[in-house]
């Protein structure tokens, strides 16, 4: 197994790897369950990894980052798998464009709801973000690229950009579903570009800033962003390093550091949501 040792960082080292070759799959269904993990042809690599105790927090409940992700570098233009750790967490992310295997994924995730006899005031929580190329001019509006969903230990980076069919109708049904309540930090500026974009309703979208102002009863956290929520609410210190935010979100191939950057914030959405709805 690789393994290349990084300082405490929330994405750190630059990582590339080559394009994985086509296999004929790019619009049938998996006859294999995602959530059950894809089989990898060769062990799992971690790419990334980041130290706990390089640097002290200034608050004695504050621990610092301590992250890292695997690629499991399947041989397919299709899709790829990684699991994102954070501390105790393992995060089973599923990349892809091609519509089958968000079919599958969103069918998993809900056939998993029934199974945990979910309650009934929020039968599933789901993080939500959106990334895309920036832009680098007033005049310019590039389409969002990528749409995050975390479940807990499960996410989806569908590279919507890069679909070959359009998006599938499972997807605008799930996202529709006022049973279910999609959290993000100002998810209403996701919510409209994802309207514009490609014509996609939310059925019930939450703001973590206000969700956290009404729960912690402080005003102030409706000003608030992803790193001061995670600190406040999850006690943990992250950093969302700049030349990640600033990358090309449209390229076909992302990095592991692209990766690692949109499953966590996804996944941070939905633990900041999970532990201010037991509040």
């Amino acid at each position: 197994m690789l393994m290349e040792e990084a300082q405490y960082t929330a994405i750190s080292g630059s990582i590339s790897y080559s394009k994985r070759k086509a296999i004929g799959l790019a619009n049938r269904l998996p006859d294999f369950r995602l959530l059950d993990r894809l089989k990898s042809p060769r062990q799992p690599s971690t790419i990334v990894s980041s130290s706990a105790d390089s640097t002290p927090s200034s608050s004695s409940s504050t621990t610092t980052m301590a992250i890292s992700i695997e690629d499991h570098q399947l041989p397919y233009n299709t899709h790829n798998l990684y699991d994102v750790n954070f501390f105790d967490d393992k995060i089973h992310t599923l990349v892809t464009h091609t519509p089958s295997f968000v079919n599958t994924w969103i069918a998993e995730t809900q056939q998993k709801l029934h199974q945990n006899n979910n309650p009934a005031d929020h039968p599933l929580l789901v993080g939500l973000d959106i990334e895309w190329r920036p832009n680098r001019t007033r005049q310019m509006e590039n389409p969002v690229a990528t749409l995050q969903l975390s479940t807990g230990k499960d996410c989806l980076i569908f590279q919507l950009l890069h679909c070959p069919t359009g998006i599938p109708q499972s997807l605008y049904d799930f996202l529709s579903n006022k049973n279910y309540t999609f959290v993000g930090v100002g998810i209403e500026g996701d919510v409209e570009k994802l309207v514009e974009d490609y014509d996609v309703s939310m059925g019930n979208a939450v703001d973590l800033r206000v969700l956290a102002a009404e729960k912690l009863g402080a005003v102030q956290w409706k000003n608030s962003g992803l790193k001061s929520l995670v600190k406040e609410i999850l006690g943990k210190q992250i950093e969302k390093p700049k030349r990640v935010t600033m990358s090309r979100w449209d390229n076909e191939w992302l990095t592991g550091d692209q990766v690692q950057y949109a499953c966590l914030d996804a996944f941070l959405c939905y633990k900041i949501g999970e532990n201010l709805y037991a509040a």
